[in-house]
């Protein structure tokens, strides 16, 4: 058994398909299939069930599976010793960021980041948090950027930073004239929402406590950008809360409909997040250093409570 058959297990795991596995471990499918073959002849068992159309794996493939990934990552370790030791900060390293946070964020650290750690080439991916954990743990991404506590026992979490929530409220809105907000202020049935699948909708909902059902009375509007929740406000549907790096952004006309909270303020807590086995700590430790040290001149609140993105869950943790 070698650590190649094992990368060979995985790829099939993941493709379902011999020939994309092969693509994807730049070797021709023969030679894949041939190492497949004799791995399944030293075990005595099948690992792949190849009548299904996708293939699948049988029950003891999954074990297999679970182990092979543990294996790898294990020996991936190796290299980030050695790494870790010469001071090497460097290679391929996967990054994956929520739609919420990748707008703003990523301008801000990118060309830093950049600029101090050459050696280093970035994959940026924007993805939900449930594609991001799911993505972390098959070991096809490094680390995350994403809203926490997330409870994951899988997943360490580093706090980057807390990013307030404030209100977009529009001239014809009720709250308009009233100079700071309060969370008893809200009303679910008036809020413009993310579309399903945000993470920051779950924040917004969790603030407002329950989400009512939709009656004739009343409708809800669901945006799948921050950009058009804006724009659908400013029609007089509704107002919106928007995390703070967002606001930074708007123009003098349309900043006169923010609204701040009452301290302490309702916020998010931004972490980047990886798996326990710590891969690529080195690389993880210098994007945690560089966006950590920027954002500090951006944010500057700290009377804040935690809204936790888990869905439609009361949880909150003050700071």
């Amino acid at each position: 058994m070698t650590i190649t058959q094992l990368h060979y297990v995985l790829a099939i795991a993941e493709h379902k398909n011999f020939t994309k596995a092969a693509e994807k471990c730049f070797v021709t499918q023969p030679t894949l299939s041939t190492q497949i073959q004799k791995l399944e002849e030293e075990l005595d068992v099948l690992i792949f069930d190849r009548s299904k159309k996708p293939i699948e794996l049988t029950d003891v493939g999954r074990k297999i599976v679970h182990q092979a990934r543990n294996i790898v990552n294990e020996s991936d370790r190796i290299q980030d010793i050695v790494d870790q030791q010469k001071g090497f900060i460097g290679g391929e390293f996967k990054l994956g960021m929520i739609p919420t946070i990748m707008p703003t964020l990523l301008p801000m650290f990118l060309k830093t980041f950049i600029k101090k750690f050459p050696k280093v080439k970035l994959k940026i991916e924007e993805l939900t948090t449930e594609e991001i954990i799911e993505r972390i743990n098959e070991g096809h991404l490094d680390a995350a950027i994403a809203a926490t506590p997330l409870e994951d026992e899988t997943i360490k979490e580093r706090v980057l930073y807390y990013e307030p929530f404030v209100g977009y409220i529009p001239s014809s809105h009720r709250l308009h004239e009233k100079k700071n907000i309060e969370v008893s202020d809200l009303e679910i049935d008036d809020m413009l929402l993310l579309e399903d699948g945000h993470c920051f909708r779950d924040g917004v909902i969790n603030l407002c406590k329950v989400l009512k059902n939709n009656t004739d009375e009343h409708f809800q509007l669901e945006s799948g950008s921050i950009e058009t929740l804006i724009k659908l406000s400013n029609e007089g549907l509704g107002m919106t809360l928007l995390p703070y790096l967002h606001t930074m952004e708007l123009n003098d006309n349309l900043k006169q409909n923010l609204h701040h909270f009452v301290e302490p303020s309702p916020a998010r807590e931004v972490s980047i997040i990886y798996h326990k086995s710590e891969l690529k700590l080195q690389i993880i430790d210098a994007l945690h250093n560089v966006i950590s040290g920027i954002i500090r001149g951006a944010i500057a609140f700290q009377n804040v409570e935690i809204i936790s993105p888990l869905a439609v869950k009361e949880t909150k943790r003050a700071v």
